[in-house]
C-alpha cells in the first residue's frame, strides 16, 4: 500500500472513531489551528504530534509517539499535568509566537503553553516543525533558529540526541521523571538525574530518595548498537547517545514501576522487545546495606551485605535478622588511629565504587602508588581508588565521608582501597598470608620501627635541604637573554608545592629579577601592599614585568606566598592577573606577574582628576569583568576558590581597562561540596568583609559576593567604603547607599563626575544588584552566577532587604561594635567585641 493510502487509512479510522476531521501537517504555522484528528508528522514519517488517550483514560493529551509503531509508543507529553477533557482542544500560535494550547477556544481555558520573547515581525514567521529525532521545534523567522524544542523539557523517555543533565548557560536540568501511572502521564514518582558532584553519576530518584545508582564516570560501556557521549564544559553537563545500528531503534524509558528500561525494535517486526533494565538484583537497590558495607548478589542462604574493612555492624541483633539497613561502623571509634599512627589501605575488589557525590578528583594523571599517598596525607580521605581512562592513563578519585552503596559487580568493576587502622591492617595482612601471633607482633613492631626510621631520615633529610637552600637555584632558571628554561633541580620545587614535581610556573634567577628592576630602584617603585612592595621591570627580551617582593617585616609569610603560587597558577582567565613566575633565592620570595599600566581600581577611581577617565560604559565593563572573573573562582575554574580579600585595590586594569583580579595569598580551596568554612584568623580589609565573617569568622562563596557588591558600589559612587566616620549620619558606604535607595535618591549615589551621561534605569538596576549583594544574610545573597545574569539581562529584580553595617546609633562605648584593626597592608587581623545590629 502507498504512503499516502496508509496516511488516508489513518484519517478514515480517526473520523470513526472521534468524529473529528482529520489532516496529516508538515508544519504550523501562526495562521494555522491544530484540533482534535490533525496529525503533524515528521518529514521522514518516524514521529507523529497529535491528541491521544494513554491506555483506557478519558482525558485527552497532546504530545509525541512513533508513527509507523502499531501500539502507540508516546515519547513525549506537552499538558502532562492538565489534560483536557473531551475533544475540544486546539494548539495555535499566538501573536507573539509562542505555542498555546486550550481546551475551549471559546471560552479561551489555556491549558498548556510555552513562554519566548520574539519581535512581532518574527513571530509572524514562527513555524513548528516536528523532526525525524522526535523533537519538536519552534522556528523563528528566515533564519529557522530554534528558539523553543521539545528535548528540553523530557517526560518520561529519553531519546538519541536528547540531553540528560544540566545546561549551565541557562540553568536548566535535563531530568525525566516517570508517568504517574500507564493510563496518567502526569509526574511521576521516579527521576533520573545526572549527579555532578565528585565524578558524575546517574542517580535514579524516587520523590527526593535514591532508588538506583549507576556506576561513576568514566563510562566504559561498549556496543555495536549505540554509542555514548558525555559532555562537560561551560556551557553544559550532560550524557547524550546516538545510535550506530541504523536497523534498529532505542529508547530509553523511566518506568512508574521504577525502572529504567532501553527498549530496542527492529524497523521490520515493529515490536518493542527489552534490551537492559535496572535495577535487576536487591543490591541494585541504593544502599541496600546501609553506611560503609558492601553488597554482593547472593544465594538464598548467604546474606548478601558484609562490611568494609576495618567496620563491623553497626546492629549485630538486627544484621543477623537479614536487615542491614543500619550499615556499618568503625571497630575503633577513635578517629585518631586513621592519622599518622600507622593506618593504611586494605583493597577491595571487583566492585562498583562508592557514590562519589563526597569524592573528589585529586589528579587525572597518576600513578596507584601516588594516589594513595594524596589520600593518606589527608586524614579525611577515607578511601581511593586508581580510575584507568581506556589506555589513556589513570586518575586518582578519593572519598571524604561515608562510602554508601559500594556493590560486588560483574561489568564495569574498579578496585577500591578504604583506610583502616594499624590493627585492621595488621589483621588483614595476617589473615591474607597466615600469620601467626609472633608474627603479628613483629610486623606491628616493624611498622613502628620503619615509622621512626622514616621519620627520622626525613628530619635529616629536611635540615640538610633547608641549608643548601640558601644559596642554590630553584628548580627552573629563566635565561631572559634567549628565552629559554633550564631544569637545576626539584629542591625548591618540593618545598612549595609538597611533592617531587614542580609547578606550573616558572622559577626565575634573582639575578634576573635584580637587572630587571634597576635593584629594585625606587624609581621603579609601584606600590605598597600587605605582601611587600612592588616593583615595575623589564627583561632583556623587552617583557615588562611587574615584582611583588615580600617585605621581611610583612604579615604575610611563606604560606601566603606559596598559597598564591599554587593558587594561580592553576587559574587562567582573562580576568585574572596573569602570574609569569616566581624567585626563591638568597633570602628573597617575589613574584613575577605580567604589567599592567593603569595600576589598581582604587588609583583611578578615587583621583579626582583620573576618575574622569571612567565613564559609565567602562564602569560598566569593569563591574562585569569582576563578576565574571569571580564566577569562574567560584564554580568554572579547575579548583572553587574563595577569594576572601577582594577589594578595589586588588582588581588592576590592564591598558584598555579590563580589570583582572589579583593577589590570592588569603585565597582558600572548597571541595565541590563545601558550603562553608570557619576559621579562628580573620584576615581582610575593613569595609569589604561580610559580616558572618567579621563576627564569626565564617566565610564562603557568599562572603566574596558581598566584597563585590561593596566594589560595585564604590564603582557607582565613586566614594571609597571605609572612608566615613563615626561622627558621620551613617557609618559606611553601605548605610548612605541605603538611606539613599530607600529615600528614591538614586542620582545623589552616582558619582557625580559621571554627570549623566549614563542611563539612569541601568544604574539603578546596579545599585540594585550591588544591595542584593550585601545583603546582611549570607543566604540572601545571590550567587556570582546569578549576579552575572542580572548584569547581562533586564528580568526583574527581587527587592533587597537592609543590608549589613547600616547603624543609625553608637554607644559611648567606643567598642560598642566589630572593631577591625587595619593596617597598612592587605592582611588584617580583626579583635571582634560586642557587634550591635539593628
Amino acid at each position: 500500500m502507498a504512503m499516502a493510502s496508509i496516511e488516508t487509512f489513518l484519517c478514515y479510522l480517526l473520523l470513526l472513531f472521534q468524529l473529528s476531521s482529520c489532516f496529516t501537517l508538515d508544519n504550523i504555522t501562526r495562521n494555522q489551528t491544530f484540533k482534535e484528528g490533525d496529525l503533524l508528522v515528521s518529514k521522514g514519517h518516524v514521529f507523529a504530534f497529535g491528541f491521544f488517550s494513554p491506555g483506557n483514560s478519558r482525558y485527552r493529551y497532546l504530545g509525541i509517539w512513533y508513527h509507523k509503531v502499531s501500539e502507540k509508543s508516546v515519547v513525549w507529553v506537552a499538558n502532562r499535568n492538565n489534560p483536557i477533557s473531551g475533544s475540544s482542544g486546539v494548539l495555535s500560535i499566538d501573536q507573539y509566537g509562542n505555542l498555546v494550547l486550550y481546551s475551549d477556544p471559546a471560552q479561551r481555558v489555556l491549558v498548556w503553553s510555552i513562554n519566548v520573547t520574539l519581535e512581532s515581525s518574527e513571530s509572524d514567521a514562527s513555524v513548528l516543525q516536528l523532526l525525524d529525532s522526535g523533537n519538536l521545534v519552534l522556528l523563528r523567522g528566515k533564519s529557522k533558529k530554534i528558539v523553543w524544542q521539545s528535548f528540553d523539557y523530557p517526560t518520561n523517555t529519553v531519546l538519541p540526541g536528547m540531553h540528560v543533565g544540566q545546561n549551565r548557560k541557562s540553568g536548566q536540568y535535563w531530568i525525566p521523571t516517570s508517568w504517574r501511572s500507564e493510563n496518567d502521564p502526569s509526574t511521576g514518582d521516579y527521576s533520573i538525574v545526572l549527579d555532578t558532584r565528585g565524578s558524575p553519576q546517574f542517580i535514579l530518584y524516587k520523590d527526593s530518595r535514591p532508588h538506583w545508582r549507576s556506576i561513576p564516570w568514566p563510562w566504559r560501556i561498549f556496543s555495536d548498537i549505540y554509542n555514548l557521549s558525555f559532555v562537560n564544559n561551560q556551557d553544559q553537563i550532560s550524557f547524550t547517545y546516538h545510535m550506530l545500528d541504523a536497523s534498529s531503534t532505542l529508547r530509553a524509558v523511566v518506568d512508574n514501576s521504577g525502572f529504567i528500561k532501553w527498549l530496542r525494535m527492529h524497523n521490520n517486526d515493529g515490536k518493542w522487545k527489552e534490551f537492559w533494565s535496572v535495577p535487576e538484583y536487591r543490591c541494585d537497590l541504593y544502599g541496600n546495606c546501609g553506611a560503609s558495607s558492601k553488597c554482593a548478589p547472593s544465594t538464598p542462604d548467604k546474606f548478601e551485605c558484609s562490611c568494609l574493612p576495618g567496620f563491623e555492624p553497626k546492629f549485630p541483633r538486627e544484621w543477623q535478622l537479614r536487615d542491614a539497613s543500619g550499615g556499618c561502623i568503625r571497630k575503633r571509634e577513635d578517629p585518631s588511629l586513621l592519622c599518622g599512627h600507622g593506618e593504611g589501605f586494605v583493597k577491595v575488589e571487583n566492585v562498583k565504587l562508592p557514590d562519589t557525590s563526597v569524592a573528589v578528583w585529586v589528579d587525572m594523571n597518576t600513578t596507584r602508588m601516588a594516589c594513595e599517598w594524596e589520600c593518606k596525607k589527608k586524614c579525611s580521605c577515607t578511601a581511593y581508588a586508581s580510575i584507568d581512562f581506556a589506555g589513556k592513563g589513570s586518575g586518582c578519585l578519593a572519598w571524604y565521608g561515608q562510602l554508601w552503596d559500594t556493590v560486588e559487580h560483574i561489568d564495569e568493576t574498579y578496585d577500591l582501597y578504604v583506610r583502616v587502622d594499624a590493627v585492621e591492617l595488621a589483621e588483614n595482612a595476617r589473615k591474607s598470608n597466615a600469620f601467626g601471633k609472633k608474627e603479628l607482633k613483629i610486623l606491628i613492631l616493624s611498622i613502628a620501627s620503619a615509622w621512626f626510621t622514616i621519620f627520622f631520615l626525613a628530619y635529616l633529610w629536611l635540615k640538610k635541604r633547608r641549608k643548601a637552600m640558601k644559596n642554590k637555584l630553584e628548580n627552573r632558571i629563566f635565561d631572559p637573554i634567549s628565552g629559554s628554561i633550564y631544569y637545576k633541580n626539584t629542591l625548591v620545587a618540593r618545598e612549595i608545592g609538597g611533592s617531587s614535581r614542580p609547578p606550573d610556573v616558572t622559577f626565575f634567577d634573582l639575578s634576573t629579577i635584580v637587572i630587571a628592576t634597576k635593584n629594585f630602584s625606587p624609581a621603579n617603585k609601584l606600590g605598597q601592599g600587605g605582601f611587600g612592595s612592588v616593583y615595575k621591570g623589564q627583561l632583556f627580551n623587552g617583557q615588562e614585568i611587574a615584582v611583588k617582593r615580600l617585605s621581611r617585616n610583612s604579615v604575610q609569610g611563606i604560606e601566603e606566598f606559596k598559597n598564591e603560587v599554587m593558587l594561580i597558577a592553576k587559574l587562567q582567565h582573562r580576568n585574572l592577573v596573569k602570574l609569569l613566575g616566581c624567585c626563591i633565592e638568597g633570602g628573597e620570595q617575589m613574584l613575577v606577574y605580567e604589567y599592567l599600566p593603569n595600576k589598581s581600581l582604587d588609583v583611578l577611581l578615587f583621583d579626582q582628576t583620573r576618575r574622569l577617565e571612567l565613564d559609565w560604559r567602562k564602569r560598566f565593563d569593569i563591574i562585569t569583568g569582576m563578576a565574571r572573573g569571580i564566577l569562574y573562582l567560584h564554580e568554572d575554574s579547575r579548583l572553587r576558590i574563595i577569594h576572601r580579600d577582594l577589594k578595589s585595590s586588588n582588581i588592576l586594569l590592564d591598558a584598555d581597562m579590563n580589570p583582572k583580579i589579583s593577589d590570592f595569598g588569603m585565597a582558600r580551596i572548597f571541595k565541590a561540596d563545601q558550603i562553608q568554612e570557619k576559621t579562628n584568623r580573620v584576615v581582610g580589609t575593613y569595609g569589604y568583609m561580610s559580616p558572618e565573617y567579621a563576627v564569626f569568622g565564617k566565610f564562603s562563596v557568599k562572603s566574596d559576593v558581598f566584597s563585590f557588591g561593596v566594589i560595585l558600589l564604590e564603582v557607582i559612587s565613586g566614594k571609597k567604603s571605609n572612608e566615613f566616620k563615626l561622627q558621620d549620619s551613617c557609618f559606611c558606604l553601605i548605610g548612605h547607599v541605603w538611606d539613599l535607595w530607600c529615600e528614591g535618591s538614586v542620582s545623589e549615589i552616582v558619582d557625580p563626575s559621571l554627570k549623566g551621561s549614563y542611563n539612569p534605569n541601568d544604574v539603578s538596576r546596579c545599585i540594585q544588584i550591588g544591595l542584593l549583594c550585601v545583603q546582611e544574610n549570607a543566604m540572601d545573597r545571590p550567587t556570582m552566577l546569578e549576579v552575572v545574569l542580572m548584569l547581562s539581562s533586564e528580568t526583574p529584580l527581587p527587592t533587597p532587604k537592609q543590608p549589613a553595617f547600616v547603624f543609625r546609633e553608637f554607644s559611648s562605648n567606643s567598642n560598642s561594635f566589630g572593631v577591625v584593626e587595619e593596617e597598612s597592608s592587605s592582611t588584617n587581623e580583626v579583635t571582634v567585641t560586642d557587634f550591635i545590629a539593628r
